[in-house]
């Protein structure tokens, strides 16, 4: 588990700050500064209930590996919330979580009994297709050389927002996927429903609104905080978890949209070290990380996270 310092992650040149882990390229702007000082509304409120409960309540001791989370994912804060403390070696451990921000990994050999997200190696956008379709029975990819119309050309990577609509029929580019693109256009914004899930299941959803032109941008106009039955009906909330099994996650984020034409659901994104939506109000936000916090120390304490939630 690395336990250097979170400026190890960053480089900054030209102006620009790049993050090594996922090559993520950001402007050293006032929107990057924003970012910063709406993170700080997640972390410092954050940080004091976790000191307070390792003061009063210890939480179980938990192994990272390869990495640690660090406190700008939506783990790191959840394990700050509920006081786990991060066990020096699997042999001082309770369980055992496989974090790593990449797109396809390999965990390291670990013999702690309890493990999670050590099956979930691939998060790769075709990888996620396929699960996708043989769990819900009707796919998100087409083949761009015989699709006629707007087809959505997107790499592999975790994270990249790289997106864009392309008109097929269209050669393919290498490294690319192409996935139909999905109508979830409302009031000239697109609607994106973020299922962060623990344990296989669903915990809360955050919709997130974007202007059209923004559609693959990683920013939001505005973020709020549901639970996931009052968003998913329970037959969409089983196959939801289904996928999750099939895709042997145990914690992350789901990018599920809603077609506006049939009301069907895409699963069009897994990510493992999934970030907490920054426009997310106050309040929600401490309520996001409670509940996904419980939900956590339920799954390593073997008992339902639905129930921690």
């Amino acid at each position: 588990m690395s336990g250097t310092l979170w400026s190890s992650d960053f480089h900054v040149e030209g102006g620009r700050v790049k993050v090594r882990a996922t090559g993520a390229d950001l402007a050293l702007d006032r929107a990057l500064f924003t970012d910063i000082r709406l993170w700080l509304g997640y972390y410092v409120p954050v940080r004091l209930m976790g000191l307070w409960t390792r003061l009063t309540r210890p939480g179980p001791k938990v192994w990272f590996t390869p990495n640690a989370p660090r406190p700008w994912y939506l783990l790191g804060l959840a394990v700050f919330w509920g006081g786990v403390r991060i066990a020096r070696s699997p042999g001082d451990a309770q369980a055992a979580v496989y974090f790593e921000d990449s797109t396809v990994g390999r965990p390291p050999a670990c013999d702690v009994p309890q493990r999670f997200n050590f099956d979930c190696t691939d998060v790769s956008k075709s990888h996620v297709a396929r699960v996708f379709e043989a769990v819900f029975g009707y796919p998100l990819t087409v083949n761009p050389m015989t699709w006629t119309g707007p087809v959505v050309e997107k790499g592999e990577g975790n994270g990249a927002h790289d997106g864009r609509i392309v008109q097929g029929p269209c050669p393919a580019a290498p490294g690319r996927v192409y996935q139909r693109v999905i109508d979830t256009v409302d009031g000239g914004h697109v609607v994106d429903l973020r299922t962060p899930c623990v344990g296989g299941t669903p915990v809360m959803v955050f919709i997130k609104r974007r202007p059209v032109r923004d559609r693959f941008a990683n920013y939001n106009s505005s973020v709020s905080l549901h639970r996931p039955g009052d968003i998913f009906s329970p037959e969409e909330l089983a196959v939801i978890e289904r996928f999750c099994a099939a895709m042997r996650l145990d914690w992350g984020g789901l990018d599920i949209l809603r077609d506006s034409a049939d009301g069907r659901l895409y699963i069009v994104d897994v990510n493992k070290t999934d970030m907490p939506p920054l426009r997310l109000p106050w309040t929600q936000k401490m309520q996001a990380i409670a509940r996904l916090s419980r939900a956590f120390l339920a799954m390593i304490n073997g008992e339902s996270a639905r129930g921690g939630a």
